[in-house]
């Protein structure tokens, strides 16, 4: 799977963790490459915008919360970006939200946690079905 990655100075270390932990995966990683303090916002629409052309079938955004870095990642039109601080928001943001871009907060959760999330969100499936709905209105707020 092809999967865009990106972060801000403070998801550096993590971006790098998650990279090594999931080496079977192919990774566009769009930046940051140093800890010089930057913008997360950048980054975050780099990211966003390699998913939704397609070029990535998914995408995994870092800061030190999480939370700056999804929201601008869900100003990207077609960006369903879910902050996921444990096993089971993860496992519901795949199979409810059919979220295509996971956000996680590196000084807010440990990273053995934070492999642990990626982990299921990577493998979980949308169920589709009642969700498809829900998804579809998601995506006319942005029409």
């Amino acid at each position: 799977m092809k999967i865009a990655i990106a972060s801000d100075h403070a998801g550096l270390r993590l971006k790098n963790i998650l990279k090594k932990h999931f080496a079977e995966h192919e990774f566009i990683d769009v930046g940051t490459h140093t800890e010089d303090s930057c913008d997360y916002p950048d980054y975050a629409l780099l990211a966003g915008e390699k998913v939704v052309s397609g070029e990535a079938e998914k995408g995994i955004v870092i800061c030190g919360t999480g939370i700056g870095i999804s929201i601008a990642a869900n100003k990207v039109k077609g960006i369903r970006a879910a902050l996921c601080f444990n096993e089971f928001m993860a496992e519901m943001s795949r199979k409810h939200n059919d979220a295509n871009v996971l956000a996680l907060g590196a000084r807010v959760i440990g990273e053995d946690l934070a492999v642990r999330i990626a982990e299921v969100w990577l493998k979980t499936e949308f169920e589709g079905g009642r969700h498809e709905k829900r998804v579809i209105k998601i995506g006319k707020i942005e029409s």
